[in-house]
């Protein structure tokens, strides 16, 4: 295993955010404040809130205007979450496995008046969800490290860097088309830190597609690290053209991007 794809290094990482430093009760991030609470993933230790925010063109103010019902999986802070009500979606739900992530969640939905529009969820993955309800946007930054299938979480944020044996992926690949809406879009922020191949291999064998539709390029560490969002589509759909058109969620294709930045 490299490096840079080391379970090890990423469960290192987990400890480092906790250190005081990396923790402050509120912290700035795209010109608002944000509560943080003491046990939840930091965004100012890792840089992956704010690359999910460009990676979905949420904070783009020509961006295309986001509409209908938000899903964010693993919401943390709530960042992504509240960043899409304020974009204008209309109904958002953050879920988080972690219930002081829940609980951080909802702190910023009130700090940024759209407690309204945002329903915060104590839940792995979809299982406290409604099993009829359909959204039209569902992301996850998931934990696209692979660490081994017999790996035990020693603290809960341990699942916000790692998934054993990729566990979590199977289920979130296998799981999240039949959340959508007909015209919906399941959504994946994975890197080149993670196992590509083992995802594409999970797709196969629950009959899913994956595609990337957009690309960052960004040193971490002074690693070259690739960040990408990928769909993830029912086996027997078929391939459609991305321009942002006829989809209620606002994403806008284009073609997979790169820009270097520190991250």
């Amino acid at each position: 295993m490299s490096e840079i794809k080391s379970y090890l290094r990423s469960l290192e990482r987990s400890r480092e955010s906790m250190r005081p430093e990396h923790r402050p009760g509120v912290f700035s991030l795209r010109g608002r404040e944000w509560d943080l609470l003491d046990t939840v993933f930091a965004p100012l230790h890792a840089g992956t809130t704010e690359i999910v925010l460009d990676l979905l063109g949420l904070t783009d103010p020509a961006g295309y205007p986001w509409r209908g019902a938000f899903l964010e999986i693993g919401c943390g802070t709530g960042v992504v979450a509240v960043t899409a009500a304020l974009a204008g979606c209309e109904r958002v739900v953050a879920s988080d496995i972690h219930a002081d992530a829940v609980a951080n969640a909802a702190l910023n939905a009130r700090r940024h008046g759209v407690s309204d529009r945002v329903r915060t969820v104590c839940s792995d993955l979809f299982e406290a969800l409604p099993a009829g309800q359909r959204y039209d946007t569902i992301v996850w930054s998931s934990p696209y490290v692979r660490a081994p299938e017999d790996y035990r979480f020693a603290a809960p944020l341990e699942r916000a860097y790692v998934d054993p044996g990729y566990e979590t992926h199977r289920r979130y690949v296998d799981e999240v088309p039949r959340r959508l809406t007909k015209d919906g879009r399941a959504l994946l922020h994975f890197s080149s830190r993670g196992d590509m191949e083992g995802l594409r291999r999970i797709a196969a064998e629950t009959g899913r597609r994956l595609r990337v539709l957009r690309k960052l390029t960004l040193v971490d560490r002074g690693d070259v690290v690739e960040h990408f969002l990928v769909e993830i589509r029912s086996g027997e759909e078929p391939a459609q053209a991305y321009d942002g058109a006829g989809h209620r969620g606002g994403l806008r294709a284009r073609p997979a991007e790169t820009a270097a930045q520190p991250a």
